[in-house]
């Protein structure tokens, strides 16, 4: 679906902060974005979404080179949800800003109208469909902005750090509506500092680190085969150090997991 092969970026002339990075991009995968803190994964997705412009290397959709291409027009195949989703909304209501993207592309009013109504029962915010979006919390402005590519029809969605700053309830209701929209056949690509949640939800994850791609490949692989963790700015789960202190047990994605093989064992014993 997406590939992207050599890219290259940098803020400085002569400084790349990504150098050579290749990886290709599946229908429905759930991908996290890992790193420590100023290690390019932000600009990595802001690359893909064309909101910067790359120094080298080529990105193709389907097999047409987007390198470049315009935010605008690549909008129509991504969706992106910016960490303060608030700064990428501008119209009077709710209906009105998911319903904004299918009036550019043409459709009818009435055409507009039905496919906002299903964006927004799909993200369940069809009650706010009046509402003015700065008046939002900022969970409901996610599914606002999620509304809106998925009224572009968007077949990849980028997230950047949007559990941050979040409770328990509404991260857990933000990753079942991701999980919800994945079982479609949507790509998640989720830009996260979290490890439980890069664990539990994703079956993949790409690290920045080094200037360049470090690590490529299941959370799994990467938690427990990878001894340079600490140097990515990274740690393991909870649930995976846990499982690693009992013998025979395995790897456990989730505490609930972990939880569950516990007393399984303690069944048997």
């Amino acid at each position: 679906m997406l590939e992207v092969k050599g890219l290259r970026f940098g803020y400085v002339l002569g400084q790349d902060i990504i150098d050579n990075v290749d990886f290709t991009i599946g229908e429905g995968e759930f991908i996290a974005v890992g790193g420590r803190n100023g290690c390019g994964k932000t600009t990595v997705t802001r690359l893909l979404m064309g909101l910067e412009k790359p120094r080298g290397g080529k990105m193709f959709y389907d097999g047409e080179d987007i390198t470049n291409l315009s935010p605008a027009d690549r909008g129509r195949f991504i969706g992106y949800v910016f960490q303060q989703p608030d700064r990428q909304m501008f119209r009077p209501t709710v209906a009105e800003e998911v319903g904004f993207g299918p009036e550019q592309l043409g459709y009818t009013k009435a055409e507009v109208a039905d496919i906002t109504s299903k964006a927004l029962a799909a993200t369940g915010i069809s009650h706010l469909r009046d509402a003015y979006p700065p008046t939002l919390r900022r969970g409901e402005k996610q599914r606002v902005a999620i509304a809106s590519a998925l009224a572009m029809k968007s077949k990849i969605l980028i997230l950047d750090e949007p559990t941050s700053g979040q409770d328990g309830k509404e991260t857990r209701e933000l990753l079942e509506l991701l999980e919800t929209l994945r079982a479609t056949g949507l790509t998640i690509l989720l830009v996260t500092h979290d490890m439980e949640i890069m664990a539990a939800h994703c079956t993949r994850a790409i690290i920045i680190g080094y200037g360049t791609k470090a690590f490529d490949g299941t959370p799994e692989e990467l938690f427990t085969a990878r001894d340079d963790l600490f140097d990515l700015g990274l740690t393991k789960p909870p649930c995976v150090a846990l499982a690693e202190t009992v013998s025979g047990l395995g790897y456990c994605k989730s505490m609930e997991e972990f939880e569950a093989k516990m007393l399984a064992r303690k069944g048997r014993s």
